[in-house]
């Protein structure tokens, strides 16, 4: 056993969608820092680049930056065919980009009054745009008989947001986010148990709450729902995804990482 040879990622090319946002950047230089070539995909294409080129001069790997719109089939595929051109092969596809509606009033619309385009476009984004990735992906993944596929998805796929905690912060988690993010995590036990035996693992990360500027109120009240009795750093999931990247989790598929502070388990 080489426990270091587990969790290393060189050479491994990683598809990561949402590669500009707080979380997908931190993957990035986690990822990175493991040794993978990564296909930084994001709406965001100049945060990409910038983010690509910082993390090359660092780490000397090879980051190939693309503008993606999940809601659009021609842009992922474009995605897959300038990864597989540039790298002849795809190791691990993250689907981490999401929408989840700006913060302030956005979030604060009551359900009865939702627009139909705020659930439409997080529709497409959060699970149509997973579901078009994975399909691509896998094509690919298929012919290599091998590959991972790791599905983000929330506490709030889990179980139902604690509307007591959000008062007017603006904070609030809409209904849309909780219905596709709760699909996402039978998606994943769906194309596990489809791709069984084909050297093809599909999981599901579900992260909690990020602390990221909110008001003191809103992070004193989430941080109480916890058992750790804070709100996750945004370095906190990087351990759980190069584990879920790597070989550390060869013998993982068709299951949920949650890693909440506890927020679940009470």
């Amino acid at each position: 056993m080489n426990v270091k040879k587990l969790f290393d990622l060189s050479n491994r090319t990683i598809i990561l969608t949402g590669g500009a946002g707080l979380l997908g950047s931190q993957y990035a230089e986690g990822l990175s820092q493991a040794g993978a070539n990564l296909i930084l995909a994001d709406i965001n294409y100049a945060g990409c680049k910038n983010i690509a080129k910082q993390l090359e001069k660092k780490y000397q790997n090879s980051i190939l930056p693309i503008k993606l719109d999940l809601t659009d089939q021609k842009s992922i595929k474009n995605m897959v065919k300038k990864t597989v051109k540039k790298f002849s092969k795809i190791d691990v596809l993250i689907n981490n980009a999401a929408f989840q509606g700006k913060v302030g009033k956005e979030r604060q619309i009551k359900f009865e009054d939702l627009p139909l385009s705020l659930w439409d476009k997080a529709v497409s984004v959060n699970l149509t745009g997973i579901f078009l990735s994975c399909q691509e992906v896998g094509k690919i993944m298929i012919k290599q008989k091998r590959g991972v596929i790791i599905n983000i998805a929330s506490t709030y796929g889990i179980v139902a947001a604690d509307q007591r905690i959000y008062g007017n912060s603006g904070q609030n988690s809409a209904v849309y986010y909780a219905a596709t993010k709760s699909a996402i995590l039978n998606l994943t036990r769906y194309l596990a148990s489809y791709w069984n035996r084909t050297g093809i693992r599909v999981n599901t990360l579900s992260p909690g709450g990020v602390e990221n500027n909110q008001g003191s109120l809103f992070i004193k009240n989430y941080s109480y729902k916890t058992m750790l009795g804070r709100m996750a750093q945004k370095n906190e999931y990087v351990g759980a995804m190069i584990f879920l990247a790597s070989d550390a989790s060869s013998y993982m598929t068709g299951s949920n990482l949650v890693v909440d502070g506890g927020w679940t388990a009470w």
